[in-house]
């Protein structure tokens, strides 16, 4: 592990403001060795998921190692509709359109094979010294990583008010906050700052002095 690492909210295809993000993560790091952490949900709602995934596979390649993609509760979304079909519909409502749009295709099946074993081969939790971190977040009542992938993805309650130690702090995303602040809690941090609905996308900035963030890096998704 480095100890500098940046953990990322959702993107939701806005790859103009994950372009804009990158670049202030590069001028805070100067040079030092750092860990990337996205948590999920690069597609869906916004205009660019394509160029998202590509900023984030490229990424890989050139970190290797140092860049850690979490699934989203979309990506998995998105693998439903074109393993079963049976959940198209609701991907697609739930901003799959955009996607689909974004690569220039009209249905989920001709997804790219090579972008959905990419999506379908994404962890659903990644740990380092002294955080969890998730898209969602975990079930409270019990230490240590929640077994449950679902909740992994898709939690809200009773995790939001449970204000449970799991033995780390957890940094998750997945549930939007419409102020575009992150949310700052005793045992979590909230990443999602609403980038896709005209707020903020963030980083948080962590090291091995503490558990909680040492800071927040954040553009505005219009500049």
């Amino acid at each position: 592990m480095t100890d500098l690492t940046y953990a990322i909210g959702d993107i939701h295809g806005c790859a103009d403001a994950l372009d804009r993000l990158l670049a202030l993560i590069d001028h805070h790091s100067a040079g030092r060795p750092r860990s990337l952490v996205f948590l999920g949900d690069y597609i869906d709602r916004g205009p660019d998921s394509d160029a998202v995934i590509a900023r984030l596979r490229a990424l890989e390649g050139c970190e290797p190692g140092c860049v850690t993609c979490l699934m989203g509760n979309h990506e998995a979304l998105l693998i439903d509709a074109y393993r079963t079909g049976l959940g198209a519909t609701a991907w697609l409502e739930n901003g799959g359109n955009a996607t689909l749009t974004s690569f220039g295709i009209d249905d989920p099946e001709d997804m790219p094979h090579e972008l959905l074993t990419w999506v379908s081969g994404l962890p659903t939790v990644h740990a380092d010294a002294q955080r969890y971190y998730v898209h969602a977040g975990f079930r409270p009542g019990q230490s240590g990583i929640d077994p449950n992938t679902r909740s992994r993805l898709w939690i809200r309650e009773p995790f939001l008010r449970a204000d449970f130690d799991f033995g780390k702090h957890v940094v998750h995303g997945h549930t939007p906050q419409m102020s575009g602040r992150p949310e700052l809690r005793r045992y979590r941090t909230n990443l999602d700052t609403a980038c896709v609905f005209g707020r903020r996308l963030t980083a948080g900035v962590f090291t091995g002095e503490r558990p909680e963030p040492t800071d927040f890096l954040q553009v505005a998704r219009d500049g």
